[in-house]
């Protein structure tokens, strides 16, 4: 939904008055464009006395944009299509135009880029719509996790990306993932709990070991380790002895599918270190 920002005052009491299309009027339009002419000649003139034709080039165009502006060619309003996480006065600043400004000399691309560097946005575009009018649409990055890296909570995004200066907290639901490199594997991994439905669902965080393989902490504090090869087959096979044996509701505290053939379980029940092992097929 596209919605209208007003720089200054706010848009109560009503529709905004439109501005008033002075070049209908004959006599007013011979006359801002004689006083152009005299104003581009000054400035040319100027140029030419003083040496100066990058000083006069540069007078002329802002005497042009000034003439513009009093022909109704102004900045009035900045319509957003797509703002839900950037802020408003982020991108209005981003866009470096006040009220009042010159439409004319909106530089849209210096524009654009100002926008796309902003913390949240992914992509954007910038058009003029005469006589008074900006438009910014923008796509905004879409959070998949929180990496937790020295103690702070960062987001990253859908390519695998931190959003910088965004705030974590909002987003405390988001899995947490460890690790160096695992913001680059969070979309893999999010793609692979979301294959299995018996056991995606409880994992609430996860570690990169060793730049190759994921830990999963998953509710009831039990720790799965995956193995760096066929982790999505590993996790079948635990979907399966949960299916079948029930494993997670039986007080274990890790369960370790690196072995292929095997399902290695560590009980969580107080004084006991016991372990046991299922084999592949018994299930």
């Amino acid at each position: 939904m596209m919605a209208p920002w007003f720089f200054g005052s706010s848009a109560k009491g009503g529709r905004r008055k439109r501005v008033v299309p002075f070049w209908r009027s004959r006599r007013v339009a011979v006359v801002s464009i004689l006083a152009l002419m005299t104003t581009i000649a000054a400035a040319t003139a100027w140029g030419w006395k003083t040496g100066s034709f990058a000083r006069a080039a540069e007078a002329s165009r802002e005497a042009l944009l000034t003439a513009t502006a009093a022909l109704g060619f102004e900045v009035r309003e900045v319509f957003v299509v797509g703002r839900v996480q950037t802020p408003r006065a982020q991108l209005l600043k981003a866009l470096g135009a006040n009220r009042g400004s010159a439409i004319l000399g909106v530089d849209l691309t210096a524009a654009r880029q100002r926008i796309i560097a902003l913390p949240w946005v992914s992509d954007a575009s910038v058009e003029r719509v005469l006589p008074d009018t900006v438009v910014i649409r923008i796509i905004e990055r879409k959070p998949v996790a929180l990496w937790q890296r020295h103690g702070t909570f960062t987001l990253v995004d859908a390519a695998g990306e931190t959003i910088a200066g965004a705030d974590a907290a909002a987003f405390n639901t988001l899995l947490v993932i460890v690790g160096e490199g695992a913001p680059e594997r969070a979309v893999a991994l999010r793609e692979m709990l979301a294959g299995e439905e018996t056991i995606g669902p409880r994992v609430k965080g996860a570690v990169w070991v060793g730049r190759r393989r994921w830990d999963l902490a998953l509710e009831g504090g039990i720790t799965v380790r995956l193995p760096d090869h066929d982790p999505t087959g590993a996790l079948h096979r635990l979907a399966a002895y949960q299916r079948v044996h029930r494993l997670l509701e039986r007080g274990v505290q890790t369960i370790d599918l690196r072995l292929a053939d095997r399902v290695v379980i560590r009980r969580a029940a107080k004084g006991s270190d016991e372990d046991m092992a299922l084999k592949a097929g018994n299930s």
